[in-house]
């Protein structure tokens, strides 16, 4: 399913605007207002379950972003950024969270920014206490994943703004068979778009039940 994806339409770059916001309109608000402010505090944090859309806004901030999954000693995070981002801080390794220590306190003294994430609130990451406490000192909001009825009404929204007809059974076995995050299902929608326009034809509950099963027999 992830590489129908990659084979049938490039991802779209992640955006405030796009973000399916849920019951997360509270936290957008509070990170679009702290993106905007001239003198913000230091950090915000974002914490929440795994695909609550945290990497979205991470990666929809305009930062210089990190993985610590990927890169838990944060190697690859540009020295001379002013405006950072890192994902999953629960993963730092002890040489990423002296790391990350250390550029917290110079982002602070530069007037620089620091936006985090991770599955849990600050206080309850198994890191070092002064991190904790650093990463804990300005805004944190909850992220919650979108509910079933959520996820539903958005996907069909935006098949909606896409002139897509997608009839209810095609809707149902779609996010069945998909993966839960709304970035993985918006762009499976947006390649199952493109691939009905080239048949030129409706995208039907048969025929998005071809496409996944053929696509999955192949990639077995």
């Amino acid at each position: 399913m992830r590489q129908l994806i990659l084979d049938l339409v490039p991802a779209q770059p992640p955006t405030l605007d796009n973000f399916a916001t849920g019951g997360n309109a509270e936290a957008l608000t509070g990170l679009a207002g702290w993106l905007a402010a001239a003198d913000p505090d230091t950090c915000l944090f974002l914490w929440g379950d795994s695909g609550a859309g945290k990497s979205h806004l991470l990666e929809a901030s305009g930062a210089a972003c990190a993985n610590a999954e990927e890169d838990p000693s944060l190697s690859g995070l540009p020295g001379d950024a002013s405006f950072v981002a890192v994902d999953n801080v629960e993963a730092l390794d002890g040489e990423g969270q002296i790391a990350l220590f250390n550029r917290f306190n110079h982002l602070k003294a530069a007037g620089g920014r620091l936006l985090a994430a991770a599955r849990v609130p600050p206080l309850q990451l198994a890191l070092r206490e002064d991190l904790r406490t650093r990463l804990g000192s300005g805004q944190m909001h909850r992220l919650r994943p979108l509910s079933d009825a959520e996820r539903r009404a958005a996907l069909a929204a935006q098949a909606c703004q896409r002139g897509m007809s997608l009839a209810p059974e095609a809707l149902d076995y779609l996010l069945a068979r998909a993966p839960r995050d709304m970035r993985s299902l918006a762009a499976i929608l947006a390649a199952l778009d493109r691939y009905s326009l080239e048949q030129k034809r409706p995208l039907t509950l048969p025929l998005l039940r071809s496409v996944l099963q053929t696509h999955e027999s192949q990639t077995a």
